[in-house]
């Protein structure tokens, strides 16, 4: 018994470095959820998959839902509340349908449609009735992007297969076909509180049929997406872990069957864990049991697919196994799963596994503040508008953990940096608007300092030096230079080491990363790290040299080497020959440290800029 808990434990550590401890899911989970925050406001975003649910294993995808807001949905006819300039309604029609399907009706409250889009997705049906298609939907919204994705059941996938878009609507009631979920008998799990929320935020419809129906086109899933993050987030972290392991066993194992590729999918698994944990005491997954938890979920796994029976948790009228497995598959799928079951001593099957077949060596990273590094390589960095802005400050006046403080007060500095990026208006000579407009834009970038140690300064640099306040900036730059010092965790540095195994810090990172390992997220974000810089098209403060360079899309160009230029821009027109010549050199010199084929590409713009500006 000692010797199961020793290794369990073993294990368990070992999985909270390779797939991520508590603090770094929740890092996840709140950066993709400010994520959604940040979305555009006429649709609200919805993260989910892998990485909404804070997980990162091998082929981790991105799945995002769009809820479109040009019609709600009802169950019924008698819930519609329908303001006036509407001139339909939306109803759920579930006759002739497989459950956890429905149609959507539109019921007409005026003389005709009067949005474009619902007018090319409408379908005729049976007895002159009116349907939303499917079908339609995806293909209309396919139109303008058709050279770059592809329908995926009921979503359009880029062509990489790195994220996948789904545009849904959505019912605000809960459904009465899951009525029974709320009240049915259960153990502890899940709680009265996560169960009221969960009906409180009612349900989606997204885009694809019932395979085979009479009526696929214009039939819809009912989905529960919302409801199934809130039960994820509820997991303890040893459920969390088990969780991951199956869908690594899924992908990495299972998957490398080209005859069994498709059979299972992670929402099958997500179904099955739900199922376990609603019929099993929450007290019996820790960190000193994750052995014996994970075997329990592989041998309930063996079961349903034995018996070809995997409920939908929500709508058990729905199996999900039904017809899915020939005896071929389901024999080959047992035996694999039977064979990881049987081994009774350690995990050495993680060793067939390309994300953990270093188990049992632990990795060398556990000094490393991986928090920080988490952080930086899932950061996303849009431009944010004055709303979001003021949306994250809101956010960040309620927040209640260190970790969210830290979380949305690095997103607002990182907003107030680029706030000017969303607005380019740009200033009139006598104006008398025009100081309350500057004294604007100035107490943003001095927000924006906050962002990292550098990248904020040198964007400040930048706006003075179009301003052209060439000593100011000047001093903004030297100040920036000062503090690029070897110890910095530079983002494309970050990025690569979580791409490439065996990455190397220098002595000074990993000696000050150790010191670290306890601090404040936020703390460490403004002290080390260093950001690239990001312009948008027709940025106000953007150098008029570097202005062909962003002309179809937002640029990133590496802080240190943008700085170097700075320093050359600003004496060449101060007319000082000696000091842009060494600003050159300089730029030449630190050209050669660029990681990355985008950031040697800038460095080489700036440098062939600068030589075509001295002749």
């Amino acid at each position: 018994m000692a010797t199961d808990k020793s290794e369990s434990l073993y294990l368990y550590k070992f999985l909270c470095q390779k797939i991520g401890s508590e603090q770094i899911v929740r890092i996840r989970r709140l950066t993709s959820t400010i994520g959604d925050i940040g979305s555009d406001s006429r649709l609200k975003q919805i993260s989910s998959g892998s990485k909404g649910e804070g997980l990162k294993t091998k082929g981790s995808d991105l799945d995002l839902m769009f809820i479109l807001p040009i019609t709600k949905v009802y169950e019924s006819a008698r819930d519609i509340v329908t303001p006036i300039n509407m001139s339909y309604s939306v109803v759920m029609d579930t006759e002739d349908v497989s459950p956890c399907f429905t149609k959507l009706c539109l019921i007409f409250n005026g003389p005709k449609i009067n949005i474009k889009l619902l007018r090319n997705i409408v379908q005729i049906g049976s007895f002159g009735k009116y349907f939303l298609s499917s079908k339609l939907l995806k293909k209309v919204l396919l139109q303008p992007v058709i050279a770059k994705f592809k329908i995926h059941g009921p979503c359009l996938t880029d062509l990489q297969d790195i994220f996948d878009i789904a545009m849904v609507f959505k019912c605000d009631q809960w459904i009465s076909a899951a009525q029974p979920w709320v009240t049915r008998s259960r153990r502890t799990w899940p709680s009265t509180d996560i169960i009221s929320k969960i009906t409180s935020c009612g349900v989606l419809f997204v885009p694809v049929g019932c395979k085979g129906s009479v009526n696929e086109e214009i039939e819809w899933r009912i989905s529960f997406s919302i409801a199934e993050k809130f039960l994820i987030f509820s997991f303890n972290h040893t459920q969390l872990l088990c969780y991951a392991l199956l869908k690594i066993v899924l992908k990495e194992i299972i998957e490398k069957q080209e005859d069994l590729k498709g059979l299972l999918c992670s929402y099958f698994l997500k179904t099955l864990m739900f199922w376990i944990m609603e019929e099993s005491h929450t007290s019996t997954w820790r960190p000193d049991t994750i052995i014996s938890c994970f075997k329990a979920c592989l041998q309930r796994l063996i079961y349903d697919i034995h018996y070809s029976t995997l409920l939908h948790y929500f709508i058990p009228d729905n199996n999900l196994f039904y017809l899915r497995f020939n005896s071929l598959s389901k024999h080959k799928l047992i035996s694999i799963l039977d064979t990881l079951y049987q081994q009774q001593q350690g995990f050495h099957w993680l060793a067939l596994s390309e994300t953990l077949s270093d188990y049992p060596r632990l990795t060398n990273n556990s000094s490393i503040n991986e928090n920080i590094m988490e952080f930086i390589e899932t950061h996303k960095n849009p431009f944010f508008g004055k709303e979001y802005k003021v949306l994250l400050c809101h956010m960040l006046h309620y927040s209640r953990s260190d970790l969210s403080v830290g979380l949305f007060t690095s997103f607002v500095a990182r907003a107030s940096k680029d706030i000017l990026e969303t607005r380019q208006q740009k200033y009139k000579l006598n104006n008398k608007l025009q100081y309350y407009k500057y004294k604007y834009d100035i107490s943003h970038l001095l927000i924006g300092v906050q962002s990292d140690a550098v990248s904020g300064w040198i964007k400040l640099a930048s706006y003075f030096y179009v301003k052209k306040n060439y000593i100011t900036a000047l001093f903004l730059v030297d100040y920036s230079l000062w503090k690029c010092t070897d110890e910095k965790i530079y983002s494309s540095l970050v990025c690569k080491m979580f791409r490439v195994e065996n990455i190397y810090w220098n002595p000074n990172q990993e000696y000050v990363m150790k010191l670290t390992k306890h601090w404040k997220l936020y703390t460490v974000l403004k002290m080390l790290v260093v950001q690239c810089i990001t312009f948008s098209i027709e940025s106000p403060i953007i150098p008029q040299e570097l202005q062909m360079k962003v002309t179809k899309d937002s640029v990133e160009f590496p802080s240190k080497q943008y700085a170097h230029f700075l320093h050359f821009l600003c004496y060449f027109h101060l007319h000082d020959l000696t000091s842009y010549t060494y600003a050159l050199h300089q730029l030449e010199q630190t050209s050669l440290e660029c990681l990355g084929t985008d950031a040697r590409i800038s460095a080489m713009t700036f440098l062939g800029i600068a030589y075509q500006m001295i002749g």
